[in-house]
């Protein structure tokens, strides 16, 4: 199983001292990857009233696919998104951005996709926010194409190209797409299209029925379920170390290929506060791992 972090969006800031020290790092603790969230734009919570979303436009993001570009260039790590907002993005675009990472990281870059939840970010960048899980299924189809041909025909119902392409393609011909999933409607999505998937339930009975619907959704696809990368996701709490590497392990009976640590929301304050808790979590994780 593969072991990385997330990326701490809402707490990292805005300097680049403060990103670079970070990735910097985490690689040389030995983590494996880091999984990046991505927001293009928060909502003024006293304007759209009354707000319940967990980001507003006071809370930082960077943009993935430009940290990505500076990343590539300072670390060897796999790069994810997880996920981009993909219905909200012009996928052509997305095409091009996705394949010029996976080229600067030799093939070390997975996109993840999914349906995101803000209408006002969709009405910002010019998207229909009421369909967007049919808009992305057209849309990974189209991916896949333009990763994979040199020129591409496309007339679909909301997605057209004419005789076109993009060069140079990425390495990864596709490159990996996995889904972030958390209702029965996203779980067929995944068993019928994805590479892997980012399950929002723990392990236990949750997750083992989000897993049957996947697992069943493949085969009527003619896919193996066997074949599907599947990410889970570690919090530091209060309760510290000893949990973390409890749920390291329940994912790793849970089968998950991966799993990142997330140090968000955990009051760890600055950079070095996030950094000295995933060093303490390495060195447990590789004693966990020696025994």
């Amino acid at each position: 199983m593969q072991i990385g972090v997330v990326f701490p969006q809402t707490e990292i800031g805005a300097a680049v001292e403060g990103v670079r020290a970070y990735g910097l790092r985490v690689e040389e603790l030995g983590f494996a990857h880091v999984l990046v969230y991505d927001h293009v734009l928060g909502a003024d919570p006293e304007v759209h009233k009354p707000w319940n979303g967990p980001y507003n436009v006071h809370t930082t993001f960077h943009e993935p696919f430009v940290l990505f570009g500076y990343y590539a260039a300072i670390t060897s790590l796999e790069l994810v998104t997880g996920i981009i907002i993909l219905p909200q993005r012009q996928t052509a675009l997305v095409a091009k951005q996705a394949a010029e990472v996976d080229l600067l990281t030799n093939g070390k870059f997975r996109l993840g996709v999914g349906l995101g939840w803000n209408a006002v970010e969709y009405e910002a960048l010019g998207k229909e926010f009421t369909n967007r899980g049919v808009r992305m299924e057209e849309q990974i189809a189209l991916l896949r194409r333009l990763w994979t041909e040199p020129a591409v025909t496309h007339d679909g119902a909301f997605e057209r190209v004419t005789a076109a392409g993009i060069a140079p393609l990425p390495v990864q011909r596709p490159i990996p797409t996995w889904l972030g999933a958390q209702s029965k409607r996203a779980y067929e999505r995944v068993g019928r299209l994805a590479d892997g998937w980012f399950p929002q339930v723990p392990p236990g009975p949750k997750l083992d029925e989000a897993r049957a619907i996947v697992d069943q959704a493949a085969r009527d696809a003619g896919r193996d379920p066997s074949t599907l990368g599947m990410e889970g996701r570690v919090s530091w709490t209060d309760a510290g170390l000893e949990k973390v590497v409890e749920q390291v392990g329940r994912w790793r009976d849970a089968g998950a290929t991966h799993v990142s640590i997330n140090t968000m929301n955990a009051g760890l304050g600055s950079v070095d506060g996030h950094l000295e808790a995933l060093a303490t979590t390495a060195r447990a994780l590789e004693l966990l791992s020696s025994v």
